[in-house]
């Protein structure tokens, strides 16, 4: 089958086009021809860093988590599914799962959903990683109608579906971007814009909360941002963030009794870890897309497999409005 392999890691690894032979199905596995994938920060990570980050496959690798396919063969024990069936998941490229930048991939069952009837594969396979990300924030952090929710990079992949989830469990939604394009987007999602380069964290609290503070602050921008986070959350709020890597004053905290939510999805894929909750997770976010609530959005450039490093650096060089996404069948 044709694939896309990473011979070596670092700042300048290239993808390398290569035959391998098709996977076998195994037991609680399902074989899918994929259409489509898309790219994450997680995954030029990976590419760049290697061994420096503890969850990067041995080379050579197949890299990539996010898929949309065609189920063509079901393993033993599977249920659910059959021969035929569109599904999406987040589903591979780290550890000892082999990725999605292949023309095949075996899928563990409780990974996999089947696919939003109201998307095509290109817009299913943008949403896996970044789905569960912002679902999972949310309900750990207690989302609720009525709610004040202030979402960081709103415009992002993780962001621009977590503003879309606040709104549809009823929040009064409120989101952070850095330029004309971004905060554009932000509106046409649902949100009030708030542009973070010309207003102070003091500002925009005073100003949409009376000073008072947002209820639930998801921070998909992390590390340094956590401080406006704190800043800007309400007595006793709840904090969801994806990037915790840092060191920080948590007296803020503290001093205004806030909980802190750290959501790393990666966690069933790295130890098969209650796998099944993201099968789960993927269904209720299929059932919520097909109602219109939520809808991902897509860069307007467009990569085929064998420019699955072009893909990486569309993503790396800022420019990417909304998710970068490989079609297979280019």
């Amino acid at each position: 089958m044709n694939t896309m392999l990473i011979n070596a890691y670092g700042d300048n690894a290239k993808f390398e086009h290569a035959e391998i032979d098709r996977p076998q199905t195994k037991p609680g596995h399902v074989l899918v021809k994929v259409s489509a994938s898309s790219v994450n920060t997680v995954d030029t990570m990976i590419r760049k860093m290697g061994e420096n980050l503890p969850l990067s496959p041995d080379t050579p690798a197949i890299l990539g988590m996010d898929m949309a396919g065609t189920i063509e063969e079901i393993g033993e024990g599977v249920d659910g599914f059959e021969v035929g069936d569109e599904v999406y998941g987040c589903v591979g490229g780290l550890a000892d799962l082999p990725g999605t930048l292949a023309e095949y991939i075996v899928a563990d069952a409780d990974l996999i959903a089947h696919k939003p009837k109201n998307l095509s594969m290109r817009e299913a396979a943008a949403i896996p990683l970044v789905g569960i990300t912002a679902y999972e924030g949310l309900h750990r952090a207690g989302i609720s109608s009525g709610q004040r929710v202030l979402v960081h990079g709103g415009s992002g992949g993780v962001g621009h579906i977590a503003l879309q989830l606040a709104k549809h469990y009823g929040a009064d939604v409120y989101s952070t971007g850095g330029g004309d394009a971004q905060l554009e987007l932000i509106k046409q999602l649902g949100a009030t814009p708030i542009n973070y380069k010309t207003e102070k964290v003091a500002e925009y609290v005073q100003t949409h909360t009376g000073g008072a503070g947002f209820d639930l602050v998801f921070d998909s921008v992390g590390g340094a941002n956590l401080s406006s986070s704190f800043e800007a959350a309400a007595l006793n709020a709840q904090i969801a963030t994806t990037v915790s890597m840092c060191e920080l004053d948590l007296n803020p905290m503290h001093f205004k009794g806030l909980s802190l939510h750290v959501v790393f999805m990666l966690i069933p894929m790295l130890h098969n870890h209650n796998r099944s909750t993201h099968g789960e997770i993927l269904r209720d976010l299929a059932s919520i897309i097909e109602s219109g609530a939520v809808k991902p959005v897509l860069d307007e450039t467009s990569f085929g497999l064998e420019q699955a490093g072009e893909a990486h650096a569309r993503l790396e060089s800022g420019q990417a409005m909304g998710k970068v996404v490989i079609d297979h069948s280019n």
